[in-house]
């Protein structure tokens, strides 16, 4: 579920090669208006507004931080008459209309965050319909509509539709759920790859392993979200491959293979041609928030110690939803956000975004005197009266003074 990943998925249906470097850059662009003062993060929100501002919320939640009134106004104020949400919509006055870039992603983001901020279920539901209504017949979902389904979009409407206390199995198109469409994109167990999620068929049908896909895919089987309670896994390590007939089991080899993946250094690898490979640290977090809910406890713990150590830098650079990656995955494995190898995540986070109401401080004495003093009727009009007396005694001996001097 890594932000980068939803920016190449919109590479396939818009120009977004030529923003892509203004969209890295965090100085704010002349050209572009001031962005909103709820919004987090100071890049532009063109495609990713939506879903970074859902992931910094639904990272606050589970570090038990109130998020500010104005951050979830914002949110919800960003959702068209039919129930979808764009990335960004600079005017959310005006109309949604067949120009709005809507898309699931955003959407079923906006919805595990709102759902467990709680009192949202008039936008939750509205929003499901219209993720509902643009499923594909495999069961699975596009990232837009008509979009062919891939794994990860399928997976975070998963994870919606659990948040907003759906059964995901149920929800069906053409006979087919979204986890048909799952176990679809899953690689089989013979051969490169073997248990790992595609991102989508290539054009001849064939499947690729993708990491980012296997670890979102790894959720979606599971009917589980981007926020993970720790301890609710099974328990029991993935360790092998086999024929994936439930969603269960291909859960289990995605994790498999998922572990097979960072056991050598602890960490993803970002793989970029012509380039030498780097640490993936998004996808890392990821893979330790999938492993969590599985169960695979021990390499998920492993590879969250390596983000301890080496990931701060990386969520600075990338902002809101690098911090709030990091925080699911604390939450996931039981770690402490707030102690991220000395750095405090939350405080970080939260640094990103509106400021917070100021909390409410106990009076002192001295306070609670001059305010009772205000309050009472001999307080404020008494002190006018005095006041008054005082100006008409002064006028009064400057009125004899000049009387006195007259010839």
């Amino acid at each position: 579920m890594n932000v980068r990943r939803s920016a190449a998925v919109l590479a396939a249906v818009a120009v977004i090669g030529a923003a892509a470097p203004a969209a890295a850059d965090s100085s704010p662009s002349p050209s572009r208006p001031a962005l909103p003062s709820a919004l987090y993060g100071d890049t532009d929100p063109q495609y990713d507004g939506v879903w970074r501002q859902s992931l910094a919320l639904l990272a606050q939640h589970a570090a038990n931080a109130e998020p500010p009134k104005a951050a979830v106004d914002w949110l919800t104020g960003q959702q068209c008459a039919d129930g979808s949400f764009a990335p960004f919509r600079a005017d959310p006055a005006a109309a949604c209309d067949a120009k709005t870039m809507v898309d699931t992603n955003q959407t079923a983001a906006a919805v595990q965050a709102l759902a467990a901020l709680g009192g949202h279920d008039a936008v939750t539901d509205k929003a499901v319909g219209w993720l509902k209504s643009v499923q594909n017949r495999d069961g699975g979902w596009g990232y837009t509509k008509g979009g062919a389904s891939d794994t990860n979009s399928t997976s975070v409407v998963v994870g919606a539709l659990a948040a907003a206390g759906e059964k995901p199995g149920e929800v069906k198109k053409g006979g087919k759920s979204p986890y048909d469409a799952l176990l679809g994109l899953e690689l089989p167990c013979e051969g490169e790859g073997a248990g790992a999620f595609a991102f989508q068929p290539e054009k001849d049908g064939s499947l690729t392993a993708n990491l980012d896909a296997t670890a979102a895919g790894v959720l979606g089987s599971l009917g589980q979200g981007l926020l993970v309670e720790p301890g609710k896994g099974d328990g029991a390590a993935a360790t092998g491959c086999e024929k994936a007939t439930t969603p269960e089991q291909a859960a289990a080899n995605g994790a498999a293979h998922l572990v097979g993946a960072l056991a050598a250094k602890g960490h993803l690898l970002a793989v970029t041609p012509g380039a030498e490979d780097q640490p993936d640290f998004g996808n890392t977090a990821d893979a330790v928030v999938a492993l969590a809910a599985r169960g695979d406890a021990a390499q998920a713990k492993k590879s969250y110690a390596w983000l301890e150590t080496n990931a701060g830098d990386w969520a600075a650079q990338s902002g809101p939803a690098g911090y709030a990656q990091l925080i699911l995955a604390a939450h996931a494995t039981g770690a402490d956000p707030r102690d991220f190898g000395g750095t405090d995540l939350v405080k970080q986070l939260t640094a990103t975004g509106p400021a917070a109401a100021p909390e409410k401080t106990a009076k002192t004495g001295e306070e609670t005197k001059d305010e009772e003093e205000s309050d009472s009727p001999f307080g404020v009009w008494w002190f006018v009266g005095v006041c008054l007396v005082a100006g008409i005694g002064i006028g009064f001996l400057i009125s004899n003074r000049t009387k006195r001097q007259q010839p």
